[in-house]
């Protein structure tokens, strides 16, 4: 399929969509086709200086056009649930932004709907697992380089001061902080620790605006199969620059990274099986760390519709399926349940 080219439609016009927009129109072979925003102003701003030509008020009329193989959803959340299941009732692949939905009935409904549509692909845009340093940390991991996993921590923590405000999307009582941003730290141990059997949360409502539905702050332990540990700390309201600073701990090592360095720091007790052009010796001090350059790049959408574009234009099964987006809604929506009741609560990983 090398001369067939992907034909896009992007679905919002915030400041997300256009990193995904750029990705598009860097791609080979894909063309950004249209856009979408009920905020005309913002929507034709952008359409200018991208230099997009059709553009939809009504995002069902977007779908409707015959041209359009694949859409990008990029819309407030709560929206996911209606424009994924008529996007692919409409015939068009999807990459649909994280989270997945707001509620496990939503996912539900979108796993029916990629299930009756096999044809098509449809995505889960997680974009952390995008990004370098968290990337080069799981291709350690995966090579056995830190042993095997003991302890693994993430957190989300963001000063969301300026952006969430009272009747905007992000003040949903749905949109909990966990579920809404804290989804990124959880889809991060997830993906490299497997899905948690149980959780246990705290949490806390100290500093924002007292009338937001729901607390600014929390903290999860999280228990992964092959009696891994975990932890999960997530604000929106902590006053400091916004990080996702991670830390793996393995029997024979740790990694220390972020999506906001340029290096990731890993310890190792010793080096087997492993090419390290940095290291001539078996045995080291562990407590000296290896630091790695990498890129900056924490919103790598370019790199997520690379693979989306792979996986329609070679028809490879989807790796971030509806499941694995499901699957860390349920457990951000069972940290909250915890941290409401006081209970150890397990994700309920069933969608059918």
């Amino acid at each position: 399929m090398e001369n067939k080219i992907i034909r896009v439609g992007v679905i919002s016009c915030g400041n997300m969509a256009k990193g995904h927009m750029k990705g598009v129109i860097a791609h080979k072979q894909a063309e950004l086709v249209a856009i979408c925003d009920v905020d005309v102003e913002r929507m034709d701003k952008l359409g200018d200086e991208l230099n997009v030509a059709r553009r939809y008020q009504d995002y069902k009329e977007l779908l409707a056009q015959p041209d359009i193989d694949a859409v990008i959803i990029i819309s407030p959340d709560r929206l996911h649930r209606e424009m994924a299941i008529n996007a692919l009732e409409a015939g068009k692949h999807v990459l649909c932004e994280k989270p997945l939905a707001l509620t496990h009935e939503d996912c539900c409904a979108i796993a029916a709907a990629v299930e009756a549509h096999p044809e098509l692909k449809f995505m889960v845009g997680q974009i952390c697992r995008y990004t370098p340093a968290f990337k080069a940390t799981k291709e350690i991991i995966d090579r056995g380089e830190i042993g095997e996993l003991m302890f693994v921590e993430s957190e989300y923590a963001h000063n969301y001061e300026k952006i969430l405000k009272p009747d905007t999307w992000r003040w949903d009582p749905l949109r909990d902080g966990v579920v809404g941003g804290g989804c990124h730290a959880v889809d991060l141990l997830r993906w490299v620790a497997g899905d948690p059997e149980e959780v246990q949360a705290y949490a806390n409502h100290k500093i924002f605006d007292k009338e937001l539905p729901y607390d600014d702050s929390t903290i999860a332990i999280l228990k992964f199969p092959n009696n891994i540990i975990g932890k999960v700390f997530v604000s929106v309201a902590c006053k400091r620059n916004y990080t996702m600073r991670s830390v793996f701990y393995g029997t024979k090592g740790t990694i220390i990274c972020d999506n906001k360095n340029s290096t990731f720091e890993v310890y190792r007790s010793e080096i087997a099986d492993v090419s390290d052009p940095t290291l001539h010796t078996k045995h080291i001090n562990s407590e000296i760390p290896v630091e790695y350059p990498v890129a900056i790049n924490n919103h790598n959408a370019a790199a997520e519709f690379e693979e989306f574009a792979k996986i329609i234009l070679e028809d490879l099964p989807v790796t971030t399926t509806v499941y694995e987006g499901a699957k860390t809604i349920e457990t951000c929506l069972a940290i909250v349940e915890s941290s409401k009741t006081g209970a150890v609560v397990k994700p309920n990983y069933n969608f059918n």
